[in-house]
């Protein structure tokens, strides 16, 4: 699989946001069109957007379904995430037209539920896990907390087609990325995305050793910190 550079848009309330390890919901760093940042992502030769419902996330409401829409009628295929909970819930993003979506980690607490979406979306469907002292440890409405290695190993055994890896301590901090982590799994012998914390094209490069097959860039691809059109050039 191609390494491949994903700039994240995170929306709330049809507006760019960002969140950070440090408050419990998203604050409006970024106060922009998150339609003009994808353009500029794409601008910058992404291949791919991240687009984030950060309502969905924290709410439990998806009212970005249109800026999903809207950016995936750039010409670029999107990867949805935000809280994602249920069969509905992917299925309303990839009508909306994104071509693969992430399950939240909140839903790794039904296993049942988790099992029939892999199997229901197969590879449109990518695993959030979301990694915090060790352990899985979902972020926005509904936290769960559960056992990093017995969660990937139902998941791998349930055919799980890919898996995101977010270092949750180190999200909007670009204080670089838990490779430790990332490679923990790595080992489960899925493709792995990574974030969290990636600042710098060194950061890029060293999940890229660490074995993830993508990496999602956030904070550091809006605020001017990271030349963006250089680190795409690594995918």
């Amino acid at each position: 699989m191609r390494f491949e550079v994903l700039p994240a848009i995170d929306v709330a309330d049809g507006r760019l946001a960002t969140y950070t390890s440090q408050g419990p919901m998203p604050s409006e760093a970024f106060s922009g069109d998150p339609i003009a940042a994808a353009r500029s992502h794409i601008d910058a030769g992404a291949r791919w957007l991240h687009v984030v419902d950060m309502d969905l996330a924290f709410d439990g409401e998806a009212r970005n379904l249109g800026v999903v829409h809207a950016i995936a009628g750039l010409g670029r295929p999107v990867q949805a995430s935000g809280g994602i909970r249920t069969a509905d819930d992917a299925q309303a993003m990839l009508d909306a037209g994104a071509r693969r979506v992430v399950l939240g980690s909140r839903a790794l607490a039904d296993e049942a539920l988790t099992l029939d979406a892999i199997r229901r979306f197969a590879d449109r469907l990518v695993v959030g896990i979301e990694i915090d002292e060790g352990r899985i440890r979902s972020r926005g409405a509904e936290p769960v907390d559960l056992p990093l290695a017995e969660t990937l190993g139902w998941l791998v055994a349930g055919g799980a087609h890919a898996l995101l890896a977010t270092a949750v301590p180190r999200v909007g901090s670009l204080d670089g990325p838990d490779v430790a982590s990332v490679k923990r799994v790595v080992r489960s012998g899925k493709p792995v995305l990574a974030a969290g914390g990636l600042a710098s094209i060194d950061d890029i490069r060293a999940v890229r050793r660490a074995g993830a097959v993508g990496a999602v860039i956030g904070r550091a691809a809006l605020d001017g910190g990271l030349d963006l059109a250089a680190a795409l050039e690594l995918s």
